[in-house]
């Protein structure tokens, strides 16, 4: 009789068990059908700035406050990623607002390849709580400095197309070879991006952007430093530009606030994902 209450309350247990995890299951096989049904429908094609070394969130105001009043209003997203991991925002996306400028930047944003890769690790863990939040799938990506490096090694290394579409990629300034001025002289890092280039999505356009006063160097990161990316992209995307700026704020840290610079995203990120959004 002992034996026997026992084993009717073990499958008594195992009934409800079985009962409760089933109803989880559903529950949760729903609630990823809903979440990724959101994100295949969503209309929102975000364009995502990160700033480079020693670059805050505010890095971009004077470039997207110029692109707002010469068209649209965009509505501006700003996500601080602590070193802990934790996220601040500030500002919103607006109700509505098909494409948001968000910027993502680091409370650690120091130089050297060993922060890049944490930075790169820190922006794949926001972008991803962004989706969470905002349910898009397609997004294009603009890199200042280090930043055109931090999405370089996040393409490299975290990039799923099943995640994520990114069609366009542009870099403002970014040293591919760190300072070296010779295009002989390869960096670790430029090596390792050269070696694991085939993880790049082949879809993808991608703009390199140099800066410069006298054709050698922005007056920091020198012009071969920044040619240097077309080992690592050309061939490998659907399409690679250099294009070289010069005149009134062409210098490295002052190469956002280019008028060129805008006109160039303007034309060639939100013109192009506007019309794909209207399809």
């Amino acid at each position: 009789m002992k034996n026997r209450i026992i084993l009717t309350s073990s499958l008594t247990l195992s009934l409800i068990l079985m009962v409760f995890l089933g109803i989880y299951g559903q529950h949760w096989v729903s609630e990823t059908s809903t979440h990724q049904s959101k994100i295949q429908n969503s209309h929102m094609t975000p364009v995502i700035f990160v700033p480079g070394s020693d670059a805050t969130v505010d890095r971009f105001d004077h470039l997207l406050s110029d692109i707002n009043a010469n068209g649209p209003t965009h509505s501006i997203l700003k996500v601080k990623v602590n070193q802990n991991g934790d996220l601040i925002y500030t500002g919103k996306i607006n109700a509505n607002d098909r494409q948001p400028f968000i910027v993502i930047g680091f409370q650690n944003n120091e130089d050297g390849y060993n922060n890049i890769k944490k930075q790169t690790h820190w922006l794949t863990s926001a972008l991803y709580a962004l989706q969470d939040r905002y349910h898009f799938l397609t997004f294009s990506a603009v890199g200042h400095s280090n930043g055109g490096l931090i999405w370089t090694n996040f393409f490299e290394k975290y990039f799923d197309s099943d995640d994520f579409s990114i069609p366009i990629l542009m870099t403002l300034g970014t040293p591919f070879n760190f300072s070296e001025t010779s295009l002989q002289r390869r960096t670790e890092m430029l090596k390792d991006f050269i070696q694991e280039n085939n993880k790049i999505p082949s879809h993808l356009t991608m703009y390199s952007i140099a800066g410069t006063d006298d054709y050698t160097d922005d007056g920091i990161v020198p012009i071969q430093s920044v040619i240097a990316g077309k080992y690592i992209y050309q061939k490998k995307v659907k399409s690679y530009t250099q294009i070289t700026v010069t005149g009134d704020n062409a210098q490295h840290s002052n190469l956002p606030d280019n008028p060129e610079v805008m006109k160039l995203i303007q034309a060639n990120i939100i013109a192009p994902l506007s019309r794909r959004d209207r399809h």
